[in-house]
């Protein structure tokens, strides 16, 4: 599966619930995802078809192998490490639910999916077979591919909602409301990806917002200040870049974008409540060594 990221904007409606599907990759992971979460009415749907890696959900570890479907909704924070020898490939298909809008008596998919903002376990409905299928459909661009794309999306959530017939949900429903079209995806990605030189005023750019409006938007949005997502996001990245033995304090507070290694120490400090060499002895106790 060669990397891939599909920008979809396509929009759909299951049991009269309007849904956008934002985007979609398919990719091998050879690299960790740092902690991250998603606003109000977003959904990632997250397939592995090969591979090991290990994803923790709200302090909770979870063992990525074959055949693993997984679903990260509203609010949950998460983090996905692939295994050195043999990562994992996988599917993401990112979603943004417009709940508030109006409903039929009665919608038991949507009322499932809506209620289970986090899931993960084995694939039974073969939904690889869908994946493959939709990510065909929308590289080639067949006459028709929409109109098809759009029943692949619904075919899509009506087989994950069967995966989650005999299980209980892991947490319950957010509220609805946030930002809407691509708003979202561009706020988490530029957190998640862009954490040595994040800026107020860069966000609030994309988003083309004022850098007040911005902060007003991720307050309502995630409940957080934009200070607290700049810390969360390069404090996460610290902890697994700490992990990498190969890589001293030093050059992980410059990979940060921290002026110097005592500015990192002590925003981490402040963060975790420990030094970073502490953290890392902690984390690794059998093979830390003394640092300059």
């Amino acid at each position: 599966m060669n990397p891939n990221r599909l920008n979809l904007n396509l929009s759909f409606s299951l049991e009269g619930i309007p849904i956008q599907a934002v985007n979609m990759t398919c990719e091998r992971f050879l690299r960790t995802i740092p902690s991250h979460s998603h606003g109000s009415g977003c959904y990632e749907i997250h397939y592995i078809p090969s591979g090991y890696g290990m994803l923790t959900a709200d302090s909770h570890p979870f063992h990525i192998r074959p055949n693993t479907l997984f679903v990260t909704g509203p609010h949950v924070e998460h983090t996905q490490v692939p295994q050195a020898e043999e990562p994992m490939q996988e599917y993401c298909v990112y979603l943004k639910i417009k709940e508030n809008a109006k409903r039929k008596e009665s919608c038991p998919v949507m009322d499932s999916f809506l209620s289970t903002p986090f899931w993960f376990g084995a694939d039974t409905q073969g939904i690889h077979t869908i994946l493959h299928l939709l990510t065909d459909e929308l590289e080639r661009r067949h006459i028709g591919y929409l109109d098809q794309a759009r029943l692949l999306l619904s075919q899509l959530l009506i087989y994950i909602v069967r995966n989650y017939k005999n299980a209980r949900p892991s947490y319950a429903a957010q509220n609805p409301g946030g930002p809407s079209d691509l708003t979202s995806v561009i706020i988490e990605e530029y957190f998640l990806y862009e954490y040595r030189n994040l800026s107020l005023e860069e966000l609030a750019k994309r988003l083309r917002r004022s850098p007040r409006q911005t902060q007003r938007l991720l307050l309502e949005y995630y409940g957080k200040t934009y200070q607290q997502k700049k810390a969360e996001a390069k404090m996460s990245a610290a902890a697994i870049l700490l992990a990498d033995k190969s890589k001293n304090i030093t050059s992980i507070s410059e990979e940060l974008g921290y002026s110097s290694p005592e500015h990192f120490s002590a925003a981490f400090r402040a963060y975790y409540g420990t030094t970073p060499r502490e953290y890392r002895r902690r984390s690794n106790p059998d093979s830390y060594t003394h640092e300059q």
